[in-house]
């Protein structure tokens, strides 16, 4: 096989012209919803069907009941009851124990001696030690090493894949992406065999596929209502705004005690480009993030102005919202490609630092204090929800260091791991991961022929970043270059705390995108996630081995 090394190393290409490859579709799981967005990428869509039958219905020592069971209490802990309600009917039909699902006081105390762990990997993976593989290894209710790393595979699995569903919007309404700007409607539910042959292109601007529902129909024309009242709000404020150099994100100069204006903060695209500099030599000190706007009034007042500012339209020329300016960033890009000079590991180490420290003083999207309680379908599978994600950079005295992928990585020490304790599921993750890490059209925002490797490595080096993973290779200051802050928001959110994620966040971020294009970055994240929490688990394994 080929190694995922090879790949990752110069960020390869999976183009639009590979085609699927072949398998049995009566194998996998029914045609559910998050499959039917997925299938929006179909050469990816193989890889992760592939890998999630295997896992669940596949050779592999942990019973069928546990499996779905480690899914439910997986998929709980981000209060996703989209995938809890699934598979507790999955659970149900694999013969599974029903009193089970009375909650975590009636399963068997070997599954509940592992609940520890799974609370653990789904919000602070970095506190996962050696120590908890032994007390799961030891006693009367003991695991083998195999069916620990089985039920790593499992729960992180679910954990990334609860990121998935709320960062596209699937939980609001489970009949399909609902957003009013959606440019095409997702494929109907169908079987298999005639999804695998419908959904060829990954593009959504086909609309011929669906007839939108009254629902839908009023909707759109509530949207269009809404346009023309905002349009005509931004005509009049556009004079004010620099075309390339601001996006109005929120109104935290006044929270400063200072005047009244409204703060922008710089999208960075047009800092350094934007402007006919191509040439110049990327300033990574001034960067998409405003450090003058951080602190927690900022924050605050941020998170608060984040769903009335996403609902912000677009104008026709230029593009200028609560997201991106494609050629911008396509020019953002070329340049750091001309502009290749050698850090000193020193400057590297500081410019990993400087964005992990960027990303402890950003914002989730909603508000800690919004947070509803859990919803009574879910809180019998949760134990200590007030355990959620502490930024890593935050961790003060628990003296934790930075997990350095030279030190511990997938290629060269994670899949070796887990594939000579549950034999095959390494090739399946290796060629998962590659899939979603490779996947391009050479498209950006409807323009053909753009190398987006630099854009898409960002995304995935600030997803495990975010987690206090760090690529010693790579050049953090890329991520403030290509990264505008609104995007980094949403990306900690769907990693960090994707019960907050509306489906208007969905329609706010990335508008420039097709929604393909979009589906593809939630794609990023929830396999960028899934090789963190694996990464920590499996080290921490082959420490006790060792």
């Amino acid at each position: 096989m080929y190694w995922a090394v090879d790949y990752y190393a110069e960020m390869g290409q999976i183009s639009q012209d590979c085609a699927s490859t072949d398998f049995d579709m009566d194998d996998l799981d029914e045609c559910d919803q998050v499959t039917q967005v997925i299938g929006y990428h179909p050469r990816y869509r193989d890889h992760f069907l592939r890998t999630q039958n295997f896992i669940m219905k596949g050779d592999g020592p942990l019973p069928y009941a546990y499996r779905y069971y480690l899914a439910i209490i997986a998929a709980a802990r981000h209060q996703c009851p989209y995938l809890v309600k699934r598979y507790e009917k999955e659970f149900i039909n694999q013969g599974g124990n029903r009193e089970w699902l009375n909650g975590l006081d009636y399963i068997p105390a070997k599954l509940r001696a592992i609940y520890e762990i799974n609370k653990i990997l789904a919000h602070r993976p970095w506190l996962l030690r050696k120590e908890h593989i032994e007390r799961l290894t030891k006693g009367r209710n003991s695991w083998s090493l195999s069916e620990v790393v089985h039920a790593m595979v499992l729960l992180s699995h679910f954990h990334s894949l609860s990121s998935f569903v709320f960062s596209c919007g699937l939980t609001q309404k489970l009949d399909g992406l609902s957003s009013p700007k959606l440019k095409g409607a997702p494929v109907s539910m169908q079987s298999q065999s005639q999804l695998q042959v419908q959904v060829q292109s990954p593009k959504l601007d086909d609309t011929s596929q669906t007839t939108a529902s009254p629902v839908h129909q009023q909707q759109q024309q509530q949207q269009q209502q809404q346009q023309q009242q905002q349009k005509q709000q931004q005509e009049q404020q556009q004079q004010q705004k620099n075309v390339l150099g601001e996006i109005s994100l929120n109104n935290s100069s006044s929270s400063g005690g200072g005047g009244g204006g409204s703060a922008a903060v710089s999208s960075g695209v047009g800092s350094s480009v934007g402007g006919g500099g191509n040439n110049t030599k990327p300033d990574y000190n001034n960067t998409m993030d405003n450090n003058n706007d951080k602190g927690s009034a900022a924050n605050n007042s941020f998170g608060q102005h984040y769903l009335a500012t996403a609902q912000q339209q677009p104008q026709p020329q230029p593009q200028i919202h609560f997201g991106i300016c494609v050629e911008a960033v396509m020019e953002r890009m070329k340049v750091l490609s001309q502009n290749q000079d050698e850090c000193s590991e020193a400057e590297l180490s500081n410019r990993f630092k400087s964005v992990e420290l960027q990303t402890a003083e950003l914002a989730a999207a909603t508000p800690p204090e919004v947070t509803v309680a859990l919803p009574p379908i879910i809180s019998h599978y949760v134990d200590d929800a007030a355990f959620t994600y502490q930024d890593f950079a935050r961790r003060g005295a628990e003296n934790i260091n930075t997990f350095r992928i030279q030190d511990y990585s997938w290629e060269d020490h994670g899949y070796s791991l887990v594939e000579g304790l549950y034999h095959d599921v390494g090739t399946f993750l290796d060629d998962k991961f590659r899939a979603a890490y490779n996947l391009t059209y050479f498209t950006m925002g409807g323009i053909k022929n753009v190398d987006t490797s630099k854009f898409r490595r960002a995304i995935w080096n600030y997803i495990q970043c975010i987690f206090g993973i760090r690529h010693d290779d790579y050049d953090y200051g890329e991520v403030n270059q290509l990264l505008v802050r609104p995007l980094k928001m949403f990306i900690k959110t769907a990693c960090c705390f994707p019960e907050r994620i509306t489906t208007k966040d969905y329609d706010s971020v990335l508008v420039e995108l097709l929604d393909s294009e979009k589906v593809h970055v939630n794609l990023m994240i929830m396999e960028a996630r899934n090789q963190a929490e694996l990464l920590y688990a499996l080290r921490e394994i082959m420490r006790y081995m060792t």
